[in-house]
């Protein structure tokens, strides 16, 4: 169903929902007696001594008692006698600047003393590295996307261990970000490998980030196999109505009536787009009748605009389905709102098809009047079907005239001017023997 591609794929549908990380959820609070239990203490990473851990932890009670600038001032006295700290107490000081500056919305600052943390030598690896990677969600949320994917380079240079589903999660979304697809793809499949390999349901927003990445790859098949994952997992309407308008893409219009009829038994056929879409398939699935109640029920709830289109998508879709005085019905409705002739045309041709001659006739004088775009030899051709019908057989003549002037209609109309002036004769032979 190719050819409905502009009316049934909608881009919003396939803008990957990313969140970006929020400023109160980044990195989690410091505990500086935790720190100090813990310190690693080894010949290359030097210890943090009892006095600079009591000025550090004067600091932390004020900022966590809401005295922030007192709790900057402390930092800011103990940054004096940084030239007598090592590095690993330089790097908590530091450390406690970013917290604070971060507590505060700062990002710029809390960015630069984390940048300070890592400057630092002999501290140890896990301080390197939840600062390193506290960096490129803090570059992330800032907006910074190359920044991430450069922290995480740092990062990956100093770890040892597996990486993450985490890691890359995030630097598939700054790549994401970044519109460097295929790499963003390749790390947000990692994560999701990794959590299937593991037995678990991947978070929906990275099957989310998956589907948007084949879109934007240019690749149909796999985004409905993202979606068929998604259906199963979630349920959500949007995923059936996405799944079935991917089949349309992919030309699968079976699986695509399938997919959209168990929406619409779900009741997630509610949207305005989504019932005109149901409506086309059915119809270009050959449920003729289908497609007009479907769309005929959005007129009568309001949900779809009392249009010419619409009405005469009803009619067209009746007159499919054999129901010619439904048809009739919207046609003339579709008329009453269009300035030319097309849908008193139509009328005109299907008064035909049930032998309403005078309605025929009618109609067929009505698109004339208000003039046709696509040109009147059909409506000509019509309205001397009809005044041959009513046995007006010269009005019949003059409209097969007019007809026969068109090249298109030419052949079709000079055949009806021989068939109509010999009945006209044999009318009027008819006449005289019965006088």
């Amino acid at each position: 169903m190719k050819f409905l591609k502009s009316t049934i794929i909608y881009s919003a549908y396939f803008t990957a929902a990313i969140t970006l990380p929020s400023i109160s959820s980044l990195i989690p609070s410091i505990n500086l007696d935790t720190v100090y239990a813990n310190e690693v203490k080894t010949k290359k990473v030097p210890s943090l001594r009892n006095k600079v851990y009591s000025q550090l932890a004067r600091a932390q009670k004020l900022a966590d008692d809401g005295k922030v600038d007192e709790g900057i001032a402390a930092l800011d006295d103990i940054q004096r006698k940084k030239a007598s700290m090592n590095d690993y107490e330089v790097a908590m000081m530091y450390n406690f600047y970013g917290f604070i500056h971060y507590n505060q919305n700062d990002l710029s600052k809390a960015m630069t003393a984390f940048e300070l943390v890592v400057a630092q030598e002999a501290i140890p690896e896990s301080l390197k590295l939840s600062t390193l990677f506290s960096l490129a969600q803090l570059a992330m949320a800032d907006g910074k996307y190359k920044k991430v994917t450069n922290y995480l380079a740092r990062w990956d240079k100093v770890n040892s261990k597996p990486k993450s589903d985490a890691y890359y999660v995030l630097k598939s979304q700054a790549l994401y970000q970044d519109k460097q697809y295929q790499a963003s793809l390749d790390s947000i499949s990692q994560a999701i490998s990794l959590a299937e390999g593991k037995q678990q349901i991947p978070k929906e927003n990275w099957l989310v980030l998956q589907r948007a990445l084949f879109y934007s790859l240019n690749k149909p098949q796999q985004v409905a196999d993202v979606l068929e994952k998604m259906v199963k997992l979630f349920n959500k309407p949007e995923y059936w109505l996405q799944l079935g308008n991917m089949y349309g893409e992919l030309g699968e219009e079976t699986k695509q009536l399938a997919i959209l009829e168990a929406a619409k038994q779900q009741g997630f056929i509610t949207k305005k787009p989504d019932v005109r879409n149901l409506a086309q398939v059915y119809l270009f699935n050959g449920l003729a009748f289908k497609a007009a109640e479907t769309m005929k029920s959005g007129l009568d709830t309001g949900l779809i605009e009392n249009t010419n289109k619409n009405l005469a998508f009803v009619a067209e879709s009746f007159m499919q389905a054999k129901e010619d005085k439904k048809a009739i019905t919207f046609f003339d409705k579709a008329s009453k709102l269009t300035k030319t002739g097309e849908y008193d045309q139509r009328l005109a041709e299907l008064y035909l098809n049930n032998e309403m001659f005078e309605e025929a006739a009618d109609s067929a004088r009505e698109a004339l009047d208000k003039g046709l775009k696509n040109g009147d030899s059909n409506t000509y051709i019509a309205l001397g079907m009809a005044q041959y019908n009513l046995e007006n057989f010269d009005a019949s003549i003059l409209a097969f005239e007019q007809a026969e002037k068109h090249k298109k209609a030419k052949k079709l109309a000079s055949q009806w001017l021989k068939f109509v002036k010999r009945e006209q004769m044999n009318a009027k032979a008819m006449k005289t023997a019965y006088l």
